[in-house]
């Protein structure tokens, strides 16, 4: 199975993502897309294919969302996602693609949906138990 993660290797939810990713035995595609920002059609694709609105798919938290007055209702979606093109640190992350779909992986769990079932024991860098050695993992 092919993947690709849309990631920032500072987010602790990008690091736990990428590990699932590999514990299901795949090696993804990296985009560190604070460097390599996907392109306008690239990103609408991936907010439309997780099923998100663009609102959705923004980051406010630790980034300039409030002081570019992004929470203006009146803004189009357009001008949202020309935002996060300019400022990349406003894309939500991690986005993950694979031949079964594409999510918005927070929590890290999420990414589940689309990978591979995989019985071995997953735990986060925090502790968390994801899946346990008996194949169950939480319903994202």
């Amino acid at each position: 199975m092919k993947a690709t993660i849309y990631h920032n290797p500072s987010c602790g939810t990008s690091r736990n993502v990428l590990a699932l990713i590999r514990h299901a035995g795949i090696e993804p595609v990296i985009v560190d897309y604070l460097t390599d920002t996907p392109s306008k059609a690239r990103l609408a694709e991936l907010i439309s294919k997780a099923g998100l609105t663009v609102r959705e798919a923004i980051r406010q938290k630790g980034t300039p969302y409030a002081d570019l007055g992004l929470d203006d209702a009146e803004l189009t979606d357009d001008q949202l996602i020309d935002a996060m093109l300019t400022h990349p640190i406003l894309i939500n992350r991690p986005f993950v693609e694979t031949d079964l779909g594409v999510r918005l992986a927070r929590p890290s769990e999420a990414v589940l949906a689309i990978l591979p079932v995989v019985a071995s024991p997953f735990v986060k860098e925090d502790g968390e138990v994801v899946i346990d050695g008996r194949a169950k993992r939480p319903v994202p």
